[in-house]
């Protein structure tokens, strides 16, 4: 008779969470001061802009009214990852940060291809430009999104939303700068076109700095590996273990921008190790690779030598095992 035991990486000896649940809490109030002074400098900046008829800064204002969007985004989702889990979302709505990360890339991408828009139009037919107004605004709008690229600062390497956050800001930070540029270009020069071409010039810095946000959320968002984990390594980790023969069903995937799951089966032909055996497991994975949700399956060989998938018919005196893995996972998930 061949058995298969299930072990939920959760349970009370090996259960851990991961770090990314206090990040809703702890940028709470980043999000509302970003909010609140990236709305008056838009309204500020926006009606400048006309006055002064400077594209770069009603671009620049545009732009900063997408990243009051970018943060409004970052912020709900990082609520939303708090939500206990339900019957219908049994980890709760903890991969909504990961859809922000994706809404936030793909917002500054459309963003930029306004400014570009708008550049070129500009280059084609040229307009005064008020370079000594504009240089006061941007200037303002340097200090304004700077401050609030340095609340989210110390999230942004840990957590892609904090971080499409983040670089909501420092893209602002950065046209405000290029504002300023063209402004004394323009009253040292005289020339007009400096304005859209600066402004082209930050439209490329924004997609370079853009893409890598896009990418990992967009393999995030289709259950890839989070960055930063190699599934060979962790593999090799697993098959190194004592007594354990093979090791197959690996799978790695990201439940938030922060949270890191691993389901695997591994073959232990002596038997099943034992409960230390199984958290001493789960904490390798959390110490090595940032995994904080492990959930392992013991699967012993059968008298016939051969190794039988749970999806198997066969596999039907294993139902009181399932039980305990489903038990175990409601205990561990949900969300404090």
């Amino acid at each position: 008779m061949h058995s298969h035991h299930h072990s939920a990486g959760h349970s009370h000896h090996g259960h851990s969470h991961g770090h990314g649940h206090s990040h809703g809490v702890s940028h709470g109030r980043a999000f509302v001061v970003g909010i609140i002074l990236n709305l008056g400098f838009v309204g500020i900046e926006a009606a400048y802009g006309f006055l002064a008829g400077s594209m770069a800064l009603l671009s620049d204002a545009g732009h900063n009214l997408s990243d009051v969007l970018g943060l409004a985004i970052a912020w709900g989702a990082a609520l939303l990852a708090k939500r206990s889990r339900t019957e219908r979302f049994t980890y709760g709505l903890r991969s909504s940060s990961i859809l922000a990360a994706l809404a936030n890339a793909l917002l500054l991408l459309v963003a930029t291809g306004g400014i570009v828009w708008e550049s070129i139009r500009r280059l084609i037919e040229p307009a005064p430009v008020a370079a000594g107004t504009v240089m006061v605004v941007a200037g303002i709008g340097i200090l304004v999104n700077g401050f609030t690229a340095y609340l989210f600062m110390s999230g942004s390497k840990g957590d892609i939303n904090i971080r499409g956050a983040f670089l909501h800001m420092v893209a602002d930070a950065a046209v405000s700068l290029g504002v300023v540029l063209a402004g004394a270009i323009i009253l040292w020069t005289g020339a007009t076109w400096i304005d859209p071409f600066i402004s082209l010039i930050i439209a490329l810095v924004i997609v370079w700095t853009t893409w890598d946000l896009l990418r990992q959320s967009v393999t995030l968002s289709l259950q890839g590996v989070p960055s930063g984990i190699s599934v060979p390594e962790v593999q090799k980790t697993l098959e190194t273990l004592p007594g354990v023969a093979r090791v197959h069903h690996l799978h790695v995937w990201a439940m938030s921008t922060t949270e890191t799951a691993l389901t695997v089966h591994l073959v232990m032909p002596g038997g099943h190790p034992g409960d230390r055996f199984l958290a001493e497991t789960q904490r390798e994975l959390k110490k090595r690779f940032g995994i904080g949700h492990a959930t392992l399956q013991i699967e012993i060989k059968s008298g016939d030598g051969h190794h039988h998938d749970p999806g198997c018919p066969l596999d039907e005196p294993s139902k009181a095992h399932d039980h305990a893995h489903d038990h175990a996972h409601d205990h561990g998930d949900h969300s404090h």
